[in-house]
């Protein structure tokens, strides 16, 4: 019994040292929407934050990704304004990796 703790527990450590000495990128790991990176996160619910990052997570196709981005934006105008706030302008295009020739 205790030879199989010892066992797993060494697996686990070469797995973490692996992680650490490979360095992987923050780069590598998916896109998440957070309040930093996601106009009109505020003017969300949890369960739209989560649809609304799948979504963008999911486009293969360019032209797709920004009908998308333009109503996405267009809805979180409108909320902003029946709330009487202002929408934070600027920020990353998250369809920008799929234009073509994009790396």
């Amino acid at each position: 019994m205790l030879s199989i703790r010892l066992t797993a527990c060494a697996a686990v450590m070469i797995n973490v040292v692996g992680l650490v000495a490979g360095g992987t990128s923050a780069s590598a790991a998916p896109w998440r929407a957070s309040e930093t990176n996601t106009r009109g996160w505020m003017l969300m619910s949890p369960q739209e934050r989560i649809e609304h990052q799948t979504r963008v997570r999911s486009f293969t196709d360019y032209a797709a990704c920004e009908t998308y981005r333009a109503e996405h934006h267009a809805l979180m105008v409108q909320r902003a304004k029946e709330r009487g706030l202002d929408l934070p302008s600027g920020g990353r295009d998250f369809c920008d990796h799929l234009k073509a020739g994009a790396d």
